[in-house]
């Protein structure tokens, strides 16, 4: 393994992260030992920005005995409430969310405090200058959170962040479709026509990242593969089909970053994302595959991050798209997929239709449509 140092903070991360925001999907002892050896393949930084009870026991039981080892991003703003996560900068969630990361992770300190998903001029003018972020100063002062870290998928409030001066580094979402299109806090827009070839790179994103790289702001790397889409030709919005290799590689050459956080559900995903170290460069070529993709446009299309939730009747909506997606790729539903999606409980024919989920998603996903396709397509 490799590691880079993250911007000016004095900490050295491996190149290949853990993003752990699917560990509340196994079994808490299938979860604890996927972060066991990930820490046994020289991984060293997870990413929690999950506030459920269970992700965040994994993870502290996953680093028992070895918590020195690892760099730990833990955001502040993202919050438990009647069962659910709810981003919000209210101190009465805020407070005790972030305390109760510190105990499930039986530590004292979290390494990268993280300013929770600011996408909007709005949500940054909200949070800026007020008791949250004096509260986040506050940690940092007293030694529990060591940097100030911000999650965005935005570049105008990335450079915001960097402009700042009190924030260390950034949670950002680099893949090469991202990138193609430029910055907007409606990712409705975002989604629009683009040139063939890497001289089609938004330039507002290209001199955000040589930004950060001039004023030494590290950035580790959320959605690299956006949702697995760009490894299906059918599903990449380039036509084309990437390999975890080349979109590892692809965000690992952008300027300022230092690590991109891969999700694992097994083992073998561990050793796919981790044999990057010893690929070779035919291997890691991701210019061919974009310079011979055909134009296309797409929007709408759920990576399964669950910013959409709460949703008022407990749909967990990311997994009853993930499972709706499985499904029409099929020319009937696989009975397998039909009972993992009956065992969620509230299916889709619950949705009462209030779109609030539709506001929150970074994608522009038009979920109440899915929801009415779901229930159809299963029936329930």
């Amino acid at each position: 393994m490799k590691y880079r140092n993250l911007g000016n903070t004095g900490l050295k991360v491996s190149e290949i992260g853990f993003g752990g925001e699917w560990l509340e999907r196994h079994t808490e002892e299938e979860s604890v030992e996927l972060i066991r050896y990930a820490g046994q393949k020289g991984i060293n930084i997870i990413d929690c920005w999950m506030p459920d009870p269970k992700s965040r026991d994994i993870i502290g039981k996953g680093m028992e005995g070895n918590r020195e080892n690892w760099i730990v991003q833990g955001h502040i703003g993202s919050t438990w409430q009647d069962g659910q996560y709810v981003r919000s900068r209210e101190m009465k969630y805020v407070v005790p969310a972030f305390e109760d990361i510190l105990k499930r992770m039986k530590t004292d300190y979290i390494d990268l405090g993280m300013i929770h998903y600011i996408d909007s001029a709005e949500d940054w003018d909200k949070s800026m200058n007020t008791d949250f972020i004096r509260y986040v100063r506050e940690l940092h002062d007293t030694g529990v959170i060591r940097h100030i870290g911000l999650s965005t998928h935005n570049p105008r409030i990335g450079r915001m962040a960097v402009e700042t001066g009190f924030v260390e580094m950034l949670l950002f979402s680099i893949n090469p479709a991202f990138d193609m299109h430029p910055a907007t806090e409606n990712l409705d827009d975002m989604f629009g026509e683009y040139e063939q070839g890497l001289s089609g790179i938004d330039k507002e994103r290209a001199d955000f990242y040589r930004l950060c790289e001039e004023k030494n702001i590290g950035i580790t790397v959320m959605k690299g593969f956006f949702g697995g889409r760009l490894f299906d030709a059918k599903t990449s919005p380039f036509g084309k089909a990437f390999t975890p290799v080349q979109c590892i590689h692809y965000a690992l050459t952008r300027p300022g970053v230092s690590s991109i956080l891969c999700g694992y559900d097994t083992k073998e995903q561990i050793d796919e994302a981790v044999s990057y170290e010893t690929a070779s460069e035919n291997e890691k070529d991701y210019a061919s595959v974009i310079a011979s993709a055909p134009l296309h446009s797409y929007s709408g299309q759920c990576t399964y991050c669950g910013h959409c939730k709460p949703c008022p009747v407990n749909i967990d909506i990311a997994m009853v798209n993930k499972f709706y997606d499985l499904a029409i790729q099929q020319p009937e539903v696989p009975e397998s997929v039909m009972e993992h999606y009956k065992a969620l409980g509230t299916t889709a024919s619950e949705c009462i239709g209030c779109r609030g989920c539709e506001s929150r998603c970074p994608f522009g996903v038009e979920v109440a449509d899915r929801m009415i396709k779901t229930a159809e397509l299963f029936g329930c």
